[in-house]
């Protein structure tokens, strides 16, 4: 015979409890990531969800649109300074780190977007590449990208940062280099940090300098590029090259 505690305690049991309100939303989130594709999420669901791992239970949709509220864009957020991503409250290394590998797994998808393929053949994807590498450096940054002869990528080569004259590339020292790995061509890049992505006159000097040096020694100069966070433009399309 069974007690009146345990007979009590049987049919009187609490039903089973509902998913916590923050662990529903989640699982809703990732759900309609899973099922959506890429454009299932809102910019501050993205941010939301990679936040997701620096906070065990904590809503991070405040953070997430504080964050686009300082920066301006997801891609801003992605590419911001770790110190500047701390002063947004709420923000320590866990979400940093969180945000820094997104970004970091985008810049080495789109690089070998561009090692794989002919460089001119696929200049779509040189231009995304560069824009998410380039765009949002608060520093204006020289690239020389070197090609074979079959116009893929040998040599993606930081020459410097500082604005672009020759205190910062050096003609014949771009043409060595080009030499030394084996170039038959190479195309100039470099950004704006204002956001405006319109040539100087010493952008379009040291162009015609670089190319000129590459003639004399059979190593074309294909473009100048420059990047902003507006755009981009190529010299060789405004037939400035």
């Amino acid at each position: 015979m069974r007690s009146e505690g345990v007979l009590l305690s049987s049919e009187s049991s609490d039903p089973p409890r509902p998913a916590h309100g923050g662990a529903g939303h989640r699982a809703r989130l990732r759900q309609r990531l899973i099922e959506g594709g890429a454009e299932a999420l809102a910019d501050y669901e993205v941010l939301e969800y990679l936040l997701f791992g620096a906070s065990a239970r904590g809503d991070t949709k405040p953070l997430a649109k504080a964050l686009l509220q300082r920066f301006g864009s997801l891609s801003a957020v992605l590419n911001a300074d770790a110190g500047a991503l701390k002063q947004v409250k709420g923000m320590g290394d866990a979400g940093v780190g969180a945000l820094k590998i997104a970004a970091l797994a985008a810049r080495r998808m789109a690089r070998s977007e561009v090692r794989e393929k002919p460089v001119l053949g696929s200049w779509q994807a040189l231009l995304d590449y560069l824009a998410i590498d380039m765009a949002h450096l608060t520093v204006e940054r020289v690239r020389v990208l070197f090609l074979d002869t079959r116009n893929r990528l040998i040599l993606d080569h930081h020459v410097g940062d500082g604005t672009i004259d020759e205190a910062a590339i050096h003609p014949r020292e771009v043409i060595r280099r080009g030499l030394d790995i084996g170039a038959s061509a190479l195309i100039l890049v470099h950004n704006h940090p204002s956001g405006h992505a319109e040539p100087s006159r010493a952008d379009i000097q040291i162009t015609h300098r670089i190319a000129e040096a590459g003639r004399l020694l059979g190593i074309t100069v294909h473009d100048h590029v420059i990047v902003g966070r507006e755009g981009h433009v190529s010299l060789r399309a405004k037939g400035l090259i």
